[in-house]
């Protein structure tokens, strides 16, 4: 058998995720490139990895065993790059983070100049919402979670970060005829919710039931995104981060209705769990952030001026 680290590598995350499209995703391949590859490692084994029925792919009880003894190989792998940079006085290790999905927008500005200084680190982030990220720190899953709403159940450490500010938008299209939008206008409207478990969304509902707003039609995404996305092309009005959404202000895509009582304001946090037995890389970052947190934010946060 001549198989390489690179075939181990595809099909593990082939094996992992069930789908070679989205393998080709993950690893940054073309699909044609990813395929090759898997059938080249086929090749050099008598009985099959996986089978496709339908267009679902399914990797075989040989499969599953050969992808399990792969996961140790790139592990093994990995440790011993590991131990030559510590060797060679790097710094060198895991990261990882699991974060709520708006705080994507931030979470990079972060980590940028600390991977640069340290390209031994290698980095895992797991975006998600707020209930999950809270799990993965429950489960000892991650390292650092970045947060908007402080868990009040677990004993942690805390890093302030930034403000995090929320308005309400609707699409450029979307017609007021004073310059302060009335709360019972709002009635008439569709409601462009998250998905239940985010802050967001808690926000959102904290504001309209405060406010007594009818609630007549509404629409749930997955993502702030799909959220943007939405509001973008008419289909409703939604409260979200500024920080999601500057671009699309600045592009008069976007507009933000200019209703009492808000913005709202939360403030995004670097936390972990007092328990957690960190890392040296994990320590390295969060002194990293405590001395450069400040000047990151003055550089690539300034205050936006909304009209």
């Amino acid at each position: 058998m001549n198989y390489t680290l690179h075939q181990l590598e595809i099909f593990k995350k082939v094996a992992e995720l069930k789908s070679v499209t989205k393998a080709s995703e993950q690893l940054f391949m073309s699909q044609p490139a990813v395929s090759i590859q898997l059938k080249n490692f086929q090749d050099q084994f008598k009985l099959p990895l996986f089978e496709i029925v339908g267009r679902k792919l399914y990797i075989t009880e040989f499969g599953n065993e050969i992808a399990e003894a792969a996961t140790k190989i790139l592990d093994e792998v990995l440790a011993i790059n590991y131990k030559s940079n510590l060797f060679e006085g790097k710094l060198a290790g895991k990261l990882k983070l699991s974060i709520v999905s708006t705080a994507k927008y931030a979470m990079p500005y972060f980590l940028t100049d600390f991977i640069k200084k340290n390209d031994s680190v290698d980095v895992t982030m797991d975006v998600t919402n707020k209930m999950s990220v809270i799990r993965a720190l429950e489960n000892n899953e991650c390292d650092f979670a970045m947060v908007s709403t402080i868990p009040k159940k677990l004993k942690i450490n805390t890093i302030e970060l930034m403000s995090n500010q929320m308005f309400f938008v609707a699409g450029k299209d979307y017609k007021n005829n004073t310059k302060e939008v009335n709360l019972k206008d709002l009635n008439k409207s569709i409601f462009l919710f998250r998905e239940k478990g985010s802050a967001t969304r808690l926000a959102m509902e904290r504001f309209l039931i405060k406010h007594k707003i009818e609630i007549q039609k509404k629409m749930e995404l997955t993502s702030n995104e799909a959220v943007k996305q939405a509001v973008i092309a008419g289909l409703g009005i939604s409260i979200m981060p500024i920080i999601g959404i500057q671009q699309a202000l600045k592009n008069g895509e976007l507009q933000i209705l200019n209703i009492k009582g808000l913005p709202i304001e939360t403030t995004w946090n670097l936390i972990w769990l007092k328990t957690k037995n960190l890392s040296n890389v994990a320590k390295a970052f969060r002194d990293y952030i405590s001395e450069n947190k400040n000047d990151i934010i003055k550089e690539q946060f300034p205050i936006p001026q909304i009209s």
